[in-house]
């Protein structure tokens, strides 16, 4: 996406709060202000009004401040507060008064509501990822454009969890530990074929030819991040054991030792997950092949948020392990043989992120302008408290055709070991 697109597309022009009411409440802004207070009272988060009234009734001091500067903003919170909320955030409507990150993780903590009518009519309305639709739905969040990226995430521009194998590791050394453990995890030879599905920057297409002895094929409809990759690859001598192809994943085609997918599962939908499960019986081999997907999920079934789905991520769903095993994995012949949750690490990661983010602040909004820092720095901090507080989960799980023998005899050992007699 070109500078322009999250601006003029994504978002709405700047709307600087349009006030509603005078400096003055009604009783009718004290009572809804009341109502709303009493939903988030136990995160110990008080609600303030335009001319500095609250309800907050809590035992002790709050955790931070949350101030709707109209009425318009006050009506948003008691009637979608998952998406008005955001908006109200990134437009300047809403402040957060205190620390960002803690404010955001108490409200996250609070109980899930039971399913909405809105949660309802989005999974009748949602539009199948189409190939157009899906393309669409990448340019609008990976095209920002490369340079955007490389002033928060680390060097080799790796935007998936990281696997933070000591407490002392750096952001970098976790992303290569990431890689590794995937690696091990498919245990990896030396002359065998791969197919990733949504390479990113390439990252890891680079380090399992570099350090696995492996060829890649990597597939990706993001042109920015197919260009960057590429030149990487040509640059340091790797473009003979790596083909980037622009391309959708459901035209893989082919047979390969192994298929890995990094962060591209959630952004797959539920309508097209008979489509991915035609890939993985079509292109895995059926004797030795094995597979693994990284992806965010969910413990139950449940729509993303509903402002990061509009502004930051449409067309995308968090998948439950089962969701995954029966709607993918099992009509493709494919069973489980390893599942490892590691939504501790995404959190580390994003916090990580927050923090490189935060000190690039003032390059990004000279850039892209007020509105769109605001809503990456709230998109980050979100999405850390979700993982933090279990509402969102990192799965990583290896699978292999049922006929076949899993990969390993145990997950611990990175090297091959024969199977006891």
């Amino acid at each position: 996406m070109a500078s322009s697109v999250f601006s003029s597309t994504a978002l709405p022009p700047a709307r600087r709060a349009r006030t509603w009411a005078g400096p003055r409440t009604s009783p009718f802004d004290r009572w809804l202000s009341a109502r709303v207070q009493r939903a988030i009272e136990a995160a110990a988060v008080r609600l303030e009004l335009w001319d500095g009234t609250s309800a907050y009734r809590g035992p002790g001091a709050a955790v931070g401040d949350l101030v709707a500067h109209d009425r318009r903003t006050l009506l948003g919170l008691a009637i979608n507060p998952e998406l008005w909320f955001g908006d109200a955030y990134m437009s300047g409507r809403l402040e957060v008064r205190g620390p960002l990150g803690p404010v955001v993780e108490a409200l996250s903590g609070l109980p899930a509501p039971m399913s909405t009518w809105w949660d309802r009519l989005h999974a009748v309305l949602m539009p199948p990822n189409s190939r157009t639709g899906a393309r669409r739905n990448v340019h609008h969040h990976y095209d920002l454009g490369n340079d955007f990226y490389a002033l928060w995430l680390d060097p080799e521009l790796v935007y998936t969890c990281a696997y933070f194998a000591h407490p002392g590791a750096t952001l970098e050394e976790a992303q290569s530990a990431k890689h590794d453990r995937v690696c091990q995890k498919l245990r990896l030879r030396p002359g065998e074929t791969v197919v990733e599905a949504g390479c990113g920057w390439g990252a890891l297409a680079l380090h399992m030819a570099r350090r696995y002895g492996v060829r890649v094929k990597a597939f990706n409809i993001s042109v920015e991040q197919l260009a960057h990759a590429r030149a990487r690859a040509a640059r340091e001598g790797l473009a003979g054991r790596i083909e980037f192809i622009e391309d959708d994943y459901r035209n893989v085609s082919g047979r390969f030792d192994a298929f890995v997918s990094i962060g591209m599962l959630e952004h797959v939908g539920l309508h097209q997950f008979h489509a991915l499960s035609e890939v993985l019986e079509r292109v895995v081999t059926r004797h030795g092949g094995r597979g693994l997907l990284h992806f965010i999920g969910r413990d139950a079934p449940r729509p993303l948020n509903a402002w990061i789905r509009r502004r930051i991520f449409p067309g995308a769903y968090p998948p439950t392990i089962a969701e995954v095993a029966s709607r993918v994995l099992a009509p493709a012949g494919m069973s489980i043989v390893d599942v490892e949750n590691l939504r501790l690490h995404y959190a580390r990661t994003l916090a990580c992120w927050s923090e490189r983010f935060a000190a690039a602040r003032d390059a990004v909004r000279e850039k892209y302008g007020d509105e769109f820092p605001r809503a990456w720095e709230l998109y980050l901090a979100g999405s850390q408290a979700a993982f933090a507080t279990g509402w969102m989960q990192l799965f990583q799980v290896v699978f292999a055709p049922r006929e076949s023998a899993p990969p390993s005899w145990t997950r611990d050992d990175p090297q091959d070991v024969d199977a006891p007699a």
